[in-house]
């Protein structure tokens, strides 16, 4: 089969390898259609691997997927189902793979089957996270970092009836703020930002991600008896926090991996089918496969027309 092998920082080779056929109790073998370009794989992409892992595996790092099950030891699963969700071990760079069931969700018939409906994963963690904070009625939210997940994030605090959403960005996202339900657009970095405000927020939700500075500048911000949220995958060994802080503050300090995934990708996609044109402003760019190195230096540029990035496997088809 046809895949894409990450060789070294911020390079990606086409290669022919052998096809999975093995697959576990609860696992089933996907043939992707599309992949979204979460800023989480960034930071592997540009160091040519986790870390301490050695050789990365074949299709690594990319685990935002939609596609057509081939194969299924997963009972809530069928062959033929077209899904949407995550490739469980972030191999989705490759026509077939093997992943958790419990990871994908079978599109409802509403739902047309697009580059853009890949946007359900980053959704369903959104909602997850969003979840943890508890009751956002008539709280003062502020998201730090206005690409596509920290939209999402302003987005549904607006579904769920915060009272005011700020973002902050360095890049000019006042165009978004009517369709992504920003009250208030900050066009500076957290740190200056933080060090001016006259109202504090209730909850600051951190969705810069892979820097150190970021979560400081929330926890100066955020008001006292109020909530952080930590969004992403840290790539840093240490996080310096201001435990002082936090603990004079009574502040809360919270983050977590997306659990119960199949259901919340049942909420995402039936986010989808009330509002369709969510998928359609968030993805500005459709890349064929075969661009595959494009896509990945394009969708770690931050500029100002620049959202979620996906590829198109069509031509592996």
């Amino acid at each position: 089969m046809r895949a894409v092998r990450l060789t070294g920082p911020s390079t990606l080779e086409h290669v022919e390898v052998a096809a999975p056929r093995d697959l576990r109790e609860g696992e089933v073998l996907v043939a992707v259609r599309h992949g979204g370009v979460c800023g989480s794989d960034l930071p592997y992409f540009r160091a040519g691997g986790r870390p301490g892992a050695g050789v990365p595996p074949t299709g690594f790092p990319l685990h935002e997927i939609t596609g057509e099950i081939r194969a299924s030891r997963d009972p809530g699963l069928a062959e033929g189902d077209r899904v949407v969700g995550w490739a469980s071990a972030s191999t989705g760079l490759a026509e077939l793979v093997v992943s958790d069931g419990a990871g994908l969700c079978v599109l409802p018939s509403e739902v047309p089957f697009t580059a853009a409906t890949v946007v359900a994963q980053p959704v369903a963690c959104a909602h997850y996270a969003v979840d943890q904070l508890g009751d956002v009625r008539g709280r003062r939210v502020a998201v730090l970092g206005l690409g596509a997940i920290g939209l999402l994030f302003t987005w549904l605090l607006r579904q769920r009836g915060a009272a005011h959403v700020t973002g902050v960005d360095p890049v000019d996202r006042t165009p978004l703020a009517r369709a992504f339900g920003l009250d208030e657009v900050v066009v500076a970095d957290s740190t200056t930002w933080a060090a001016t405000l006259t109202r504090r927020p209730d909850v600051v939700i951190e969705a810069v991600g892979h820097q150190t500075a970021t979560l400081a500048d929330a926890i100066t911000a955020v008001a006292d008896e109020g909530t952080v949220y930590c969004f992403g995958i840290p790539c840093a060994g240490t996080y310096p926090v201001d435990l002082t802080a936090v603990v004079r503050r009574n502040l809360r300090l919270i983050g977590g991996l997306t659990l119960d995934r199949r259901r919340m990708l049942g909420r995402a996609l039936a986010d989808l089918v009330h509002e369709p044109s969510l998928a359609e402003r968030l993805v500005t760019h459709v890349l064929d496969v075969a661009d595959v190195a494009k896509a990945f230096a394009l969708a770690g540029r931050t500029a100002p027309g620049r959202l979620k990035v996906v590829l198109d496997y069509a031509g592996w088809a």
